[in-house]
């Protein structure tokens, strides 16, 4: 079996962009690139192919074919004639700017056989506007929201504050600040950006496996972020409270029911409020692609991940088992444990 494991900032989508690459979302992809070759190349008799940017040397593959890219000409005909030959093409890409979007559409005019929800499911959670005004239509909580035009500098004051401004497509937190009151001047942005109300309490993550006509879902996250407004993703840690893992679970589940069929991996971010009933509780956005607590959650099981999404990908069933011992991960996929550091 011949898998296309290919990643977008380590892969050469910025092969000619001047400067350094965008360091959070570096970081985050190589970890993630790394996690799932070595699951891939586990794999029997599977080998797994990679692009790489031509600038990064620290970018350590090992058993992979690693295929060198020096320009954006030379970026698409790799990426193409890989998607076309391999068996399973997976891609991690960001919604910003509809990157996410434009390289799935890539890979299926190549005639990619992706490990990825259809057009339908990405186009529609890219857009976090559209897709939370899909889910109020649907009856999954979300935060009350308003669209801020591209370039607005004020904040609306008839808005409940404190508020969160991110990007409509967006990932990773980039160019993501909460605000306080109209006050606030938030930098400009040239693309629309969403307003939406803060909700405290716990961030959260769930993770699924998709298949045709089902889905399994992976042991429920809370999401490490930073405190100074920005909200950067640093790590995360398996949930180890029982009610907090049921309503995450199932408040999940709900938000993907609303949604176009999926296959392959898919995640669902929350915060989970203070109330025991879960009626604060909120989904805050939903991930068409990988996102980084494959690196935890395969680190708590002895199962193969990626074995099993492609297992669920073809319509069988597999459940991989987890350990309930507590686990920390970090964004660079350093993990930690009862045992400390690995």
């Amino acid at each position: 079996m011949r898998v296309f494991l290919y990643e977008w900032v380590t892969g050469g989508g910025l092969v000619e962009q001047s400067g350094s690459l965008p360091q959070s979302l570096l970081v985050e992809g190589a970890t993630m690139l790394a996690a799932l070759a070595a699951d891939f190349n586990a794999i029997d008799d599977t080998q797994v192919v990679v692009l790489k940017d031509i600038r990064l040397d620290d970018l350590p593959l090992p058993a992979c074919e690693v295929v060198e890219i020096h320009s954006d000409s030379h970026h698409r005909e790799e990426f193409e004639q890989l998607a076309a030959e391999a068996d399973h093409t997976l891609v991690i890409a960001p919604e910003t700017d509809n990157v996410l979007h434009r390289t799935h559409g890539m890979a299926r005019s190549a005639g990619a056989r992706l490990l990825a929800p259809d057009e339908a499911f990405v186009r529609l959670t890219s857009d976090k506007h559209a897709m939370a005004l899909h889910f109020e239509r649907t009856g999954v909580p979300v935060p009350e929201s308003i669209l801020l035009d591209a370039d607005q500098e004020k904040l609306p004051s008839d808005f409940v504050y404190p508020g969160v401004v991110k990007p409509v497509y967006g990932a990773g937190s980039q160019n993501t600040l909460l605000v306080s009151s109209a006050r606030d001047e938030p930098p400009p942005y040239p693309w629309p950006r969403r307003l939406e109300r803060y909700y405290a309490g716990t961030s959260a993550s769930v993770s699924f496996l998709c298949g045709p006509a089902h889905r399994t879902a992976l042991p429920a996250c809370r999401q490490h972020l930073t405190t100074d407004g920005r909200f950067s993703y640093t790590g995360g840690a398996l949930l180890q409270d029982e009610e907090l893992t049921k309503r995450a679970t199932t408040l999940a589940a709900q938000a993907l029911d609303a949604l176009p069929a999926a296959l392959g991996y898919v995640g669902v971010d929350l915060v989970l409020g203070k109330a025991a009933d879960g009626s604060e509780d909120v989904v805050i956005e939903v991930n068409p692609r990988m996102t980084t607590s494959y690196v935890g959650l395969r680190a708590a099981t002895n199962d193969n991940l990626a074995a099993a999404m492609i297992e669920n990908a073809a319509g069988r069933i597999v459940s991989p088992t987890f350990s309930k011992e507590p686990l920390d991960f970090l964004a660079d996929g350093t993990i930690r444990n009862s045992g400390g550091l690995q």
